[in-house]
């Protein structure tokens, strides 16, 4: 099998398959974006600066809010998510882990679902985003699902129901009041701002900055 360099990405030899996600985690570093599907590593393409600097902004306000609050942790890519059920070693933009499920936060991955997970949607990964992962998602667990499209301009929420399936949830005059993060409203129009607002700023409207 080739290098990841013959393919258009930074170079590194990718593991013949099949393997097992021990072996996926011991081959992975913390400067390769890849996921483990059905036994098989699977090369991710790096990140555009737009996609850098959303997810960079999501991850401060969340991280923050989640610390302030004291409801748990918030990690960025690279970090492995494992979900057993659809054997699947998924590395998301950003996941927030309740603090009652942090026994699932192992040294090198997640082993279990996330309560939240957020995707930045980039014209690659869109069927992926919307397709794949919404189903693995669904299947594995995680409570809540965002899929932010900055190219769309479009932000859709999606909450486990009691019947295990994914529903869909719409902001109220432009908030989105997330269910895993008691108290958070994310303004939709605070992703689609050139440049985007300042951090300090968007958590003093939250109120976690006087």
């Amino acid at each position: 099998m080739g290098t990841v360099k013959e393919r258009g990405l930074p170079g590194r030899k990718v593991p013949p398959g099949p393997v097992s996600f021990e072996e996926y985690l011991e081959w992975l570093d913390e400067d390769t974006w890849a996921e483990w599907v059905d036994g098989k590593v699977v090369m991710l393409s790096p990140a555009n600066a737009q996609h850098q600097d959303l997810g960079g902004f999501l991850l401060n306000i969340l991280r923050v809010y989640a610390e302030a609050k004291d409801l748990g942790k918030v990690l960025s890519a690279p970090f492995p998510m494992k979900l057993s059920e659809v054997l699947r070693g998924r590395e998301p933009d950003i996941v927030f882990v309740a603090k009652e499920h942090l026994d699932r936060l192992k040294d090198t991955y997640l082993d279990g679902p996330a309560n939240l997970v957020v995707e930045i949607v980039s014209p690659e990964s869109r069927l992926r985003d919307r397709g794949e992962k919404f189903a693995e998602y669904e299947a594995g667990g995680v409570r809540e699902y965002w899929l932010i499209d900055p190219d769309e301009r479009r932000a859709d929420f999606y909450v486990l129901g009691e019947d295990g399936r994914y529903e869909r949830r719409r902001s109220r005059e432009g908030l989105y009041p997330s269910e895993v993060l008691p108290g958070f409203r994310l303004k939709e129009a605070w992703l689609w701002q050139d440049p985007l607002p300042p951090v300090l700023e968007v958590l003093q409207e939250l109120g976690v900055l006087s």
